[in-house]
């Protein structure tokens, strides 16, 4: 049994229906809620301020990063032997008997340094400079000064907690550096002073 073929209007229209999205039959849902939407209120117009809470470990590493952080180095005192400890071994120096304290006079005069800043002390020595040696305050354990020529100048020994003593010798204004030292090294600072030695 042989079937009619359909005419093109028909197929196309077919083809077309079938293509074409036809609106939904379904009933809408019985309880629909109108939906309104309400602007932020502007009322107030106190600034947002957002909290941030730290855990004790973040407080423990910034605490811990502010103590590695280096303090700036300010210094104190920058110089050498006093001037006066240099004229007057030249003066003395025309005796042989004084010619080696003249010698020693004259190289401290021109290669020896002293620096103390808020951090360490610092003693540069040698032809170059090249002899340096450092220490902290925290390594102090005794300061002792001795008055030279009527007191212009003197010697500071300091002692260290290991027992080592360093001799710095001819340095100008050596009481207020010996103060200095003791107050950076938290010690009282009470001067204990030797006698006179000469030059």
């Amino acid at each position: 049994m042989a079937t009619a073929p359909l005419p093109p209007s028909s197929t196309a229209t077919a083809t077309a229906a079938a293509g074409r999205h036809l609106p939904s039959t379904r009933p809408p849902p019985p309880y629909s809620l109108p939906l309104t939407l309400t602007p932020p209120r502007t009322s107030s117009n106190r600034p947002v301020t957002k909290l941030r809470v730290s855990s004790s470990s973040e407080t423990a590493a910034a605490a811990a990063a502010a103590a590695a952080k280096p303090k700036e180095e300010t210094i104190f005192f920058d110089g050498g032997a006093h001037y006066g400890d240099l004229v007057a071994n030249l003066l003395l120096g025309f005796t042989l008997l004084w010619l080696p304290l003249t010698l020693a006079a004259v190289s401290r005069a021109f290669y020896l340094r002293y620096r103390f800043t808020n951090l360490r002390v610092t003693v540069v020595s040698g032809l170059t400079g090249q002899d340096r040696s450092d220490f902290s305050y925290q390594v102090i354990k005794d300061v002792q000064v001795v008055p030279r020529f009527i007191g212009e100048w003197g010697d500071i020994v300091i002692t260290l907690k290991d027992g080592t003593k360093v001799d710095l010798r001819s340095v100008p204004k050596f009481r207020e550096i010996a103060k200095y030292c003791l107050a950076m090294a938290k010690k009282p600072v009470v001067l204990k002073e030797k006698g006179s030695k000469g030059f």
